[in-house]
């Protein structure tokens, strides 16, 4: 039975970006490429339609048309996240079976949440997340970021995982995550299957060392990531720390400057993608940013920067 100590899904899986052209429409061309790229680079799996993959610039129908053409070309060759977020839980839901039934391995869900403001009691939370584990059949990964502005207790995560059958897996970005992820799996148990670590991976040896089991990161560099997971599981935890700080440069200019245009910025610098610019109104990555992301990236060889030579 799947659980804490065999769990159906861990290591790590990075965010999708969405790729545009440089007058904003979806480039399925780039994003076939970006895909088989982030394949090649060692992931364990795949998340689609994340706030890393602009999720909040697309329409449901974009939505269903990078879901749909994704999982095609994947083909189960790995397993797929996707993100389902809505505040309604009839449209979160609707977005959540239709996922499902394109072939998504599980669905990202935050807290509902509108705007800086707009917040909903433990008891509307709890069924929110009832009601759409009713509706599904495959896990539902609660993703815990400060984006929502909605304090989620680790006894609160704990009841539900041990209440609500789909709820089991759980991504951890509040500040002082690896001691949420510590008291969550003391609260929940066997009932926490995945305790996850966020955040492009800033926090990530100190998750591990919590007993964080899978991590969601940016997509531009799995390759220099995943040794870090490898390492620590093994037990070599000097190797894992030694690649954490030659990897961690990269990893918190992503985190603190280039934020979700990073992934694509490299993929852009490598000939993996045409175009590295994100959908209006978001402001472009500035020159200097970019100078910067790309010169860490080069004195670290990573494979984003190799793999369409």
């Amino acid at each position: 039975m799947a659980g804490l100590s065999s769990p159906r899904y861990s290591g790590i899986f990075p965010v999708v970006p969405t790729t545009f052209t440089a007058d904003g429409a979806l480039d399925l061309v780039s994003q076939k490429r970006c895909v088989d790229f982030m394949m090649d680079s060692g992931v364990d799996g795949l998340c689609l339609l994340a706030n890393f993959s602009e999720q909040f610039l697309l329409s449901d129908t974009e939505r269903d048309i990078l879901t749909r053409s994704v999982l095609e070309h994947i083909a189960g060759r790995v397993p797929v996240i996707v993100t389902t977020t809505h505040t309604s839980t009839a449209i979160c839901i609707e977005r959540s079976r239709r996922a499902q039934a394109l072939g998504a391995a599980m669905v990202m869900v935050m807290p509902p949440y509108h705007g800086a403001t707009f917040r909903f009691s433990e008891s509307a939370i709890y069924q929110f997340y009832a009601a759409l584990s009713d509706a599904l059949q495959i896990p539902i990964m609660i993703q815990d970021a400060p984006a929502a502005g909605t304090p989620l207790s680790a006894a609160l995560l704990a009841r539900m995982a041990q209440q609500i059958e789909q709820v089991s897996y759980f991504k951890i970005e509040t500040a002082g995550a690896a001691n949420k992820l510590r008291e969550l799996i003391a609260l929940g148990g066997e009932a926490i299957e995945g305790p996850w670590d966020g955040e492009e991976a800033i926090t990530l040896l100190a998750d591990l060392q919590a007993g964080a089991t899978g991590a969601m990161t940016g997509g531009g560099f799995a390759d220099g990531i995943r040794p870090i997971i490898t390492a620590f599981r093994s037990g070599d935890h000097a190797e894992a720390f030694a690649q954490y700080q030659r990897w961690l440069p990269l990893i918190n200019h992503e985190n603190r400057q280039a934020s979700f245009l990073a992934a694509k910025a490299l993929m852009k610098e490598g000939g993996i993608i045409a175009c590295d610019a994100p959908r209006a109104p978001w402001p472009e990555l500035a020159p200097h940013t970019r100078q910067e992301l790309l010169a860490i990236a080069r004195s670290l060889d990573p494979l984003v920067l190799r793999w369409a030579a």
